[in-house]
């Protein structure tokens, strides 16, 4: 018995197709033709692409907080270190004044 294997399409085709299918210059079935995709998955990614459009420009809220978050973490880091570089600097010049170094 022969079975055959499932094919995965790649994320730019699927919106190629997407698109090519929201110009509404061909049909579902010759795109499906065209494309060799059965309609129903054009019509099910095509709902996808519509349901999730108005992320691209959005955002992601909790993204863009937790970057934000990230962000000042990253800065409080940098004082951090400049801290130390400071006090590792002073703590060389006295132990070289006493001449312990």
């Amino acid at each position: 018995m022969y079975r055959k294997n499932r094919r995965t399409h790649d994320d730019a085709f699927k919106v190629k197709v997407v698109i090519e299918s929201l110009k509404e210059e061909k049909t579902l079935a010759e795109l499906s033709s065209k494309y060799e995709i059965h309609p129903n998955q054009i019509s099910q990614w095509r709902k996808q692409f519509l349901q999730n459009a108005t992320k691209v420009f959005s955002g992601n809220k909790a993204d863009q907080e937790q970057i934000q978050k990230l962000e000042s973490e990253k800065e409080d880091l940098h004082k951090q270190i400049g801290e130390q570089a400071m006090d590792n600097a002073y703590l060389k010049k006295s132990l070289k004044r006493l001449g312990l170094m």
